[in-house]
């Protein structure tokens, strides 16, 4: 990547826009201009990327800046920035920055004191909750749940008193499993939204409560990427109750067999069960465990 002349002191200035969720057509007049007088777009699957900007007839040079090349990649761009040239970065879709490198770009252009500005536009997770009919005043992004055990359930159980719209993104091939942990922690009960290929031509909003919604999606095949809309706990039981037969120190040793820890099956007991954590710390220390 070549800069402009040296003598040049003013940096350039980085710009995270948005990109269309599904449809094309989902582009502000300032993201297509600023996308073509741009020195370079950062993108993170420029095969992709490509395909917009033909779309557009944009011609700017593409650079590769992704999760897996960020630390390599980043200050190169850096360097580009302060040469005084602009720089575009896009993700995939919608926001860059949302659950995407772009943060870690615009991390290193602030403190290097360049210039990060918005392209503002298609955001998937905003434009499922205005149409979700939940709770729309105050809600928590969440993004993708982890991947293990341990901490996805950790995680939902510190979720599960929370009073505001929770907002979760989902591949279909693991939609089935997130509402069925969902289900268990929160409750069946639970209202939920789960929203899918928002824009495109097979755009749904189902809506229901979590039961319902694992409930449709163990008989009808996931397809496409998914926002998960929880509705807060206001009134609402935070989890069904343990099976009858089934014991405080029954359900520890059981959440120490799926990952957590004995302190964290401990707090989860308790929840479950309604009582204090010394509660279940006394009944563990009668059994002998």
């Amino acid at each position: 990547m070549e800069g402009k002349a040296s003598g040049e002191k003013k940096p350039g200035t980085l710009y995270l826009a948005a990109t269309p969720i599904g449809n094309l057509e989902d582009m502000t007049f300032r993201a297509v201009r600023l996308l073509a007088e741009a020195a370079l777009i950062a993108a993170e699957d420029t095969r992709h990327t490509r395909k917009l900007l033909a779309r557009y007839d944009i011609h700017t040079p593409l650079a590769s800046y992704h999760e897996h090349n960020k630390f390599e990649k980043g200050p190169e761009l850096l360097a580009f920035l302060l040469a005084g040239n602009d720089i575009v970065c896009v993700s995939d879709a919608g926001l860059p920055g949302i659950a995407d490198p772009g943060s870690h770009l615009a991390a290193l252009a602030i403190e290097a004191g360049i210039d990060v500005s918005p392209l503002p536009g298609a955001n998937a997770a905003l434009s499922a909750l205005i149409c979700s009919g939940l709770d729309t005043r105050q809600f928590t992004f969440l993004g993708f749940l982890p991947r293990t055990a341990k901490k996805r359930c950790a995680l939902l159980s510190d979720l599960a008193a929370r009073r505001e719209t929770l907002l979760f993104y989902e591949a279909p091939h693991h939609l089935k499993e997130t509402l069925e942990e969902l289900s268990r922690t929160f409750g069946e009960g639970r209202r939920a939204v789960a929203a899918r290929e928002i824009t495109k031509r097979y755009e749904e909003f189902r809506r229901g409560s979590l039961g319902e919604l694992l409930a449709h999606y163990e008989a009808q095949t996931p397809r496409g990427e998914f926002v998960i809309l929880v509705a807060g706990a206001d009134g609402e039981p935070e989890e069904l109750p343990p099976a009858a037969e089934e014991t405080p120190v029954g359900l520890v040793a059981r959440l120490m067999e799926e990952g957590l820890t004995k302190k964290e099956a401990m707090r989860e007991a308790a929840r479950r069960f309604h009582v204090g954590r010394r509660e279940i710390y006394r009944v563990m220390l009668e059994s002998g465990q």
